[in-house]
């Protein structure tokens, strides 16, 4: 079973159809007592209810060593982007070193982190622009229609999977929203980064601006005011919309900005809509389990002190509520009430990665239940938990809260470093409870008393270590992206206001002016810096 960038949805490899996280619940439920004691510590909050301020300590400077883990690890996620992308088409694998296909939010993740490199003189920013513009370059060029087979996308959509040499669709997967929308936020990023008056770096944001004007995202719209989740020629529009709180964020303010097929801002009242507003571990929040959820869109969209009408009802922004998560998960793993092996202050973080194998089995006398992908998390609504860390989860959370992230990274290095860890940063998950060699997996190895490990590290895990360890560290993200006036006009058509948002309505005004007044006549980079 395969997951989209979120891990929620929709089809795996074969292109066969799977629910989405609230049916698949119902097929994998965690065990009872998880469930039973979730339930007891993670409540919804009455409605009419005011938000509890849940106090939490304000992060202390970073010795040396802290920072030094930090550049080690950025430097070494980065190198996992740049050493294993395609070099003729840019692609970038799901997963490596394993053999596979192409995912296109890996892309997008990959655009972004090409930017970073660049910054911190990684690699020459000639060679940055070089490889995005290449990249761009093959997505833009590369086949679009309606047919089944021979093509990568449709309507600027594209598909979830690609060839990774060819860059055709995958099997049947399906055409991808959230996937598309990470890749164009990657795309958006080297728009606004590459602003030199140099010929390449003025291509890397033509085919960029082109690339995410073309997504026709009024046309997936079989159920509006929403987003379906995804569409294929054999079998149409899927039968769910994306609807809050989930990653959906990031596609609804592109959607939002778009000056080419924008939907209506009432997408955004009918995505927030269906929040649930909760206690869990002490903390109130936007409810999700898996911490990738609280991450994805903010690697590219800096949430700190601007609130959606929603938020403002809450008294808190979106920054505030990821940093809750993570700190609900971190008490979790504290109480861990089922006893899995290490979990502690300092060995936390569930969300969405791969794990040993699908099944029970009987540990130290005690019957467990396993996943291999799976959407970990814990929350008021479902906890998902088989003893699977992933250190994705901590370090994409570094932003909202390094006091606890970086000592989990640390320690998680420290403790496993000979298994865990290799030239690219940190493999993709471990279980310390799984320590017998004979147990059969069906990803990863068992190091002898010691614990299930993943072979490989995944694009879309990769992503948010290296992007939000640079939001922590000088905001290099944040800032670029706040210079780009489709994201300044999908976060003011979403209803956000305040913070830094205040000092961009020229933008915004020029993005919301009336379409086919000629407005738009020219790419928006040209116009931008028209005299």
């Amino acid at each position: 079973m395969r997951r989209s960038a979120g891990g929620l949805t929709e089809k795996g490899a074969d292109g066969k159809p799977f629910a989405p996280s609230s049916l698949k619940r119902a097929v994998f439920a965690p065990l009872a007592v998880a469930l039973l004691f979730g339930f007891t510590l993670c409540r919804p909050v009455p409605r009419a209810a005011e938000p509890r301020v849940v106090p939490l300590r304000t992060p202390a400077p970073l010795d040396a060593a802290a920072e030094d883990f930090l550049e080690d690890l950025e430097h070494r996620t980065f190198r996992w982007f740049w050493d294993v992308a395609d070099p003729v088409t840019g692609l970038v694998p799901d997963l490596a070193p394993t053999p596979t296909f192409s995912s296109v939010a890996a892309v997008g993740f990959g655009l972004t982190a090409y930017t970073i490199g660049a910054e911190r003189g990684w690699v020459s920013r000639t060679e940055a622009a070089g490889r995005a513009g290449r990249t761009l370059r093959f997505l833009l060029e590369a086949p679009q229609s309606g047919r089944a087979a021979d093509v990568t996308g449709y309507r600027g959509f594209f598909y979830h999977f690609l060839d990774m040499k060819t860059g055709r669709r995958f099997k049947t997967v399906e055409l991808s929203t959230i996937d598309t929308a990470l890749l164009a936020a990657g795309a958006l990023s080297c728009m606004s980064y590459f602003d030199r008056d140099d010929p390449i770096e003025a291509q890397v944001r033509a085919d960029a601006d082109a690339l995410y004007r073309r997504i026709e995202w009024d046309w997936a719209r079989p159920r509006p005011p929403g987003v379906a989740m995804g569409w294929t020629p054999e079998e149409g529009f899927h039968s769910w919309n994306w609807h809050g709180y989930n990653e959906g964020m990031i596609l609804y303010v592109l959607a939002l900005g778009s000056p080419t097929h924008p939907v209506d801002p009432t997408a955004w009242e009918e995505f927030t809509r269906t929040y649930r507003w909760g206690e869990c571990f002490g903390q109130e929040y936007v409810a999700c389990a898996p911490l990738f959820v609280h991450q994805y869109s903010h690697v590219w969209l800096d949430f700190r002190d601007i609130r959606d009408a929603y938020m403002r009802g809450k008294g808190i922004d979106y920054f505030e509520n990821s940093r809750r998560a993570t700190y609900a998960h971190r008490a979790y793993a504290i109480r861990n009430p089922n006893g899995w092996m290490s979990y502690g202050k300092d060995v936390w973080g569930l969300t969405a990665c791969y794990g040993p194998f699908d099944g029970d089995l009987e540990v130290d006398g005690r019957r467990r239940h396993f996943f291999t992908y799976a959407a970990r998390g814990v929350s008021m609504e479902e906890v998902r938990d088989d003893g699977t860390i992933a250190p994705t989860a901590a370090a994409g959370s570094i932003p909202f809260a390094p006091e606890i992230a970086i000592p989990a990274l640390r320690e998680m290095k420290r403790q496993w470093e000979k298994d865990l860890w290799n030239d690219f940063g940190f493999l993709d998950a471990f279980n310390p409870t799984l320590k017998d060699p004979g147990v059969p997996v069906q990803h990863g190895r068992i190091a002898a008393g010691v614990g299930w490990f993943e072979r490989d590290q995944l694009g879309i895990d990769q992503g948010p270590i290296v992007a939000m360890i640079e939001n922590y560290r000088t905001e290099l993200v944040w800032k670029t992206m706040r210079r780009n006036p489709y994201i300044v006009a999908g976060l003011q058509r979403a209803g956000f206001t305040g913070g830094w948002l205040r000092g961009e309505r020229k933008a915004a005004g020029l993005l919301l002016a009336p379409l086919g007044e000629g407005t738009f006549a020219r790419p928006l980079f040209a116009l931008l810096s028209a005299p």
